[in-house]
């Protein structure tokens, strides 16, 4: 027996041999490849890099975001890139040395510099089409001390002793809307630090814009602002900050500014610019400013609408204001109302200027908007301190039912419509629509919007 066992055995010993050649053989094979792989091919994992940014939405919720590090404050820091991302929407390049800008060629010259860049000072930079119409800048280093250097920097024709600080109002500036979201709020958030000591570099400039929003650049800037398209000298600095930060629609993160900052802050400035002198809505014979469009999301039957708040107490303006209305005056008629309402639409911007504890009425049209109305107007009404209403209109107050037969896919399935695009849900649901407001409804709904106002 024990013969037989040893024969087994011998049997199995050149079996086991072979099996352990064959995992030596194969562990031997693994290591060279990964000697390989690491010394010639980039792994398809790399490490991650520092989280140095916040990635920010028009759906900004700031619980969802960790920040590590100095994002949002605008001192110069020298251990970050010279430009850098400050959200999903805004990028910032910054700079202290020897600065010379020639805007009307585009051209930073900048000592110290590591490498050249290109930017576009505008906080929208997730759209290309709205950057399609904003200038590019391009950020070239030089040496004076060096005999290699390629690049000769213009002669400074003006020099200035504070920091400059350059943005657009290309994009999509000139709607109102676009205005507060991608200039001038992220404007306020990245300069009221400086108490005015900054001087403005605009590019993209359209003198009616420029003219319209002057009260505003003077509580945040104590120089004239820089054509920097068509100025022909060359303005030398020790400082430059370009591009402004973005941290929600027509909203502002404290944590992220560098003055802490809030929009209460925000529209403190503007009733300073305006002269706005109306701290307070109130109850006592409101005034209902409603907001009237010519084109699409109009109210067909306005003037029975004024009418009929007429009858129920309310003292009623129409306005429609556009890109030539005079800004001091209408900002004051925005002031004068406890209620303002309209379809939505850039117009409702202007909520900036009512005062505390008003009432915004958004007028959401049919086809499934009420996302559209939470980012644009809702959110942002609370930190301005103002009461924010919903009036939904119903397909029958639509005019949508006239223009579609019934039944009709854009009618009956307005979610699978927006499963289309942005593209889609404006031309069917904005573009093509107007509103007819059921009195009754309408009527209640004023007297919500009273019973909110302060006594």
């Amino acid at each position: 027996m024990m013969k037989a066992q040893q024969q087994g055995r011998s049997r199995q010993e050149p079996r086991r041999m072979g099996n352990s050649a064959m995992v030596i053989t194969m562990l031997l094979s693994l290591c060279v490849l990964t000697f390989i792989k690491a010394r010639y091919c980039s792994t398809p994992f790399p490490k991650a890099a520092p989280v140095l940014e916040v990635e920010v939405d028009e759906d900004y919720d700031g619980s969802r975001y960790r920040i590590d590090g100095p994002i949002g404050e605008e001192d110069f820091d020298p251990h970050r890139p010279t430009c850098y991302n400050t959200s999903k929407r805004s990028e910032r390049c910054a700079a202290v040395g020897d600065i010379r800008f020639d805007g009307n060629h585009s051209k930073i010259y900048i000592n110290p510099l590591d490498k050249e860049w290109r930017t576009k000072p505008y906080a929208r930079r997730h759209d290309a089409v709205a950057m399609d119409d904003v200038r590019e800048f391009t950020l070239l280093p030089f040496d004076t001390e060096s005999s290699n250097t390629t690049v000769v920097p213009p002669l400074c024709t003006r020099n200035h002793s504070v920091p400059a600080f350059l943005f657009s109002s290309g994009g999509f500036a000139g709607n109102l809307y676009h205005d507060y979201t991608d200039v001038l709020v992220p404007l306020f958030t990245s300069t009221h630090h400086f108490r005015g000591e900054v001087q403005f570099l605009l590019t993209d400039i359209k003198d009616w814009w420029l003219d319209k929003f002057t009260p505003l650049f003077r509580q945040l800037s104590n120089y004239d602002v820089i054509d920097a398209d068509n100025d022909q000298q060359v303005h030398c600095f020790r400082r430059i900050i370009i591009g402004a930060t973005f941290h929600r629609a027509m909203g502002i993160d404290p944590k992220r500014s560098p003055g802490g900052e809030t929009v209460a802050d925000f529209k403190r400035l503007l009733r300073h610019a305006f002269h706005l002198t109306r701290p307070v809505a109130s109850r006592d014979n409101p005034r209902l400013l409603i907001i009237s469009r010519k084109s699409s999301r109009r109210f067909l039957n306005e003037r029975a609408m004024a009418h009929a708040a007429a009858l129920a107490k309310f003292d009623v303006r129409i306005a429609e204001p556009d890109n030539h209305t005079d800004m001091p005056n209408f900002a004051r008629l925005v002031n004068s109302a406890d209620i303002m309402m309209g379809v939505h639409g850039a117009g409702l911007t202007n909520m900036v200027f009512l005062p505390s504890r008003a009432v915004l009425l958004q007028v959401v049209p049919f086809g499934g908007l009420e996302w559209l109305s939470r980012v644009t107007f809702k959110d942002p009404a609370k930190d301005m301190d103002v009461n924010y209403m919903e009036y939904n209109v119903s397909l029958e107050e639509s005019s949508l039912r006239n223009l579609y037969p019934e039944g009709h896919f854009y009618l009956k399935h307005p979610y699978d419509v927006h499963k289309k695009g942005w593209d889609a849900i404006k031309t069917v649901y904005l573009d093509k629509q107007s509103v007819r407001l059921n009195l009754t409804k309408f009527v209640q709904t004023l007297e919500l919007a009273r019973s909110r106002l302060p006594a």
